[in-house]
């Protein structure tokens, strides 16, 4: 079942025509399978509860909602107020301001020779038929509706070239900034990332909110690494408690490719994080590691898909939870093994703390296995703050709300201190400490604990 009403397409089915009209020059292949997603998405819809990838999260919200592509900024937006979210060491960062990429805001000037970072729109006006090979060809857009309305809509995001044997010390950031309007507003983004063979690489796309009104980010990054090459990719959701973000990471990696999706999800008043890798070569490695933190109303789902399609590939997923008042938290995670992939070694973890009485967790690992010879394992926990474990730091002299804090904050740690790079971990250990729920007056000793522990990690 989906939600397909005349009403609800026709802002979109408007939208299409106008882009339609504005990119007739654009490559042919493009055109076509912006063509080809929409009439995808316009003829199954948004989908419901009774689809089974999306059975613990109602999008009614975003089917129902009038959205209205958004435009420019009407606030400016300046370099200091953007200065909280620069990575200390980056070797660049884009800034794009509601789809937009801004000139004046990013910093490129540190990148050596034969790295490309740029909007995708310069990349497809530059490079043309040479993307052919890649954009559009990670996703399914017949699988998932809101892939296949980002295909259709393929013109802003980014796109990150990372050419042979290239090591990047510092982090590509990509930096994309919502500033809403009156009413409420979607972009549309596309992010293709391209590391060829032998390339060492980080990239941080990082996703925020100025101002009060409701943005909609329907995201979707491809992510193409070749043989042998290493690269870490890192998700920052920290919008406002009135946004909604729904972003799919496609990673396709070639033999002895070794991938690390991190996600943290802060902000956001509907969240949907959708991650999925195909270990498409021999010997190719991945880790999903994740951690969502939830108050208020706040709802977040994490869908994970993993497909081993070749032998002796391994994959980790580490997903950790904080959930308090009414949010609610989603772990659906999938592995899928292939005929062909002998020898797989997959393991799949979900732990969640639940604070209030209120909060609620649904969390699905699956399995679906067609070899014979391999090593899988799933498994998922639910509980509440170790008792003994604050009863001991109260009998040391720490008040309960500072020793809640210092047990979130080590149980938050076990997902930080899986990325390996540590000027990204130190930047977002200090962002998580500032969403962690606290619950009374008590924050003289709590803000101590917090720098003790951020200097101790």
């Amino acid at each position: 079942m989906a939600i397909r009403t005349a009403e609800q397409l026709h802002d979109y089915l408007s939208a299409f025509d106008e882009l339609r009209a504005r990119t007739q020059d654009q490559p042919r292949w493009l055109r076509e399978r912006r063509e080809q997603a929409f009439a995808e998405f316009f003829e199954k819809g948004f989908p419901t509860t009774k689809d089974e990838d999306w059975r613990f999260t109602n999008i009614s919200l975003i089917a129902k909602t009038h959205f209205r592509t958004a435009g420019e900024a009407r606030k400016e937006v300046s370099p200091e107020r953007l200065a909280e979210y620069r990575v200390p060491g980056a070797a660049c960062q884009l800034v794009l301001v509601n789809g937009v990429f801004s000139a004046e805001l990013s910093d490129l000037g540190n990148l050596p020779a034969g790295v490309e970072v740029t909007s995708l729109s310069q990349a497809i006006t530059a490079q043309g038929e040479a993307l052919a090979r890649h954009l559009g060809t990670c996703v399914n857009i017949h699988r998932d509706a809101f892939s296949a309305l980002n295909t259709a809509f393929i013109e802003k995001g980014a796109y990150v070239y990372v050419p042979r044997r290239t090591v990047l010390a510092g982090p590509i950031c990509l930096l994309f900034v919502s500033v809403p309007g009156d009413s409420p507003e979607i972009t549309q983004l596309r992010n293709l990332i391209l590391a060829e063979e032998q390339t060492e690489a980080s990239v941080v796309e990082d996703y925020v909110t100025l101002g009060s009104g409701v943005g909609f980010s329907n995201v979707v990054t491809e992510l193409v690494a070749g043989e042998n090459a290493t690269i870490s990719h890192y998700l920052i959701e920290r919008e406002s408690k009135s946004a909604i973000n729904v972003s799919t990471l496609a990673m396709r990696q070639a033999r002895n490719a070794n991938l690390s999706s991190h996600s943290v999800l802060l902000g956001g008043r509907l969240v949907r994080n959708n991650v999925h890798p195909v270990l498409a070569g021999d010997g190719g490695e991945c880790l999903i590691n994740g951690l969502f933190i939830g108050s208020g109303t706040q709802h977040m789902d994490n869908y994970m898909l993993v497909e081993h399609a070749s032998p002796h590939s391994s994959s980790r997923q580490f997903y950790n939870g904080i959930l308090d008042d009414h949010s609610h938290g989603v772990f659906h995670g999938r592995i899928i093994v292939h005929r062909d992939a002998q020898k797989t070694d997959a393991k799949q973890t979900n732990r969640n703390l639940l604070l209030s009485d209120h909060a609620q967790v649904d969390t699905k690992p699956q399995l679906e296995i067609y070899a014979d010879d391999v090593k899988c394992t799933h498994g998922a926990t639910i509980g509440q703050v170790e008792e003994n474990a604050l009863f001991y730091l109260r009998s040391r002299g720490i008040d309960e709300d500072s020793a809640r804090r210092l047990l979130l904050l080590a149980f938050a740690n076990e997902c930080l201190e899986r990325m390996k790079n540590q000027p990204i971990r130190d930047y977002l250990k200090n962002a998580v400490q500032h969403w962690l729920p606290v619950r009374s007056s008590h924050n003289t000793m709590a803000n101590e604990l917090a720098r003790t522990w951020e200097e101790v990690g």
